[in-house]
């Protein structure tokens, strides 16, 4: 079971929000908060949401995002 930062229950499909700026690693990119994420999929592991933006795809920490 996948909880965001304000403890509800994540599931795929699920539209998301980032509550903190996000840089991403070995690019210039950051991922600013209040972005919407649309269709997340739910994987294993200690990044456990994939998601697709405009910047690319990324896995990316629950604990960074809040249900829509």
């Amino acid at each position: 079971m996948v909880k965001d930062a304000n403890g509800q229950v994540l599931s795929d499909g699920d539209s998301v929000v980032l509550i903190k700026d996000l840089k991403v690693k070995g690019t210039s990119t950051t991922l600013k908060v209040g972005t919407k994420i649309k269709g997340i999929r739910l994987v294993g592991g200690d990044h456990a949401v994939d998601c697709k933006t405009d910047a690319g795809s990324f896995l990316l920490k629950a604990e960074f995002l809040k249900k829509a």
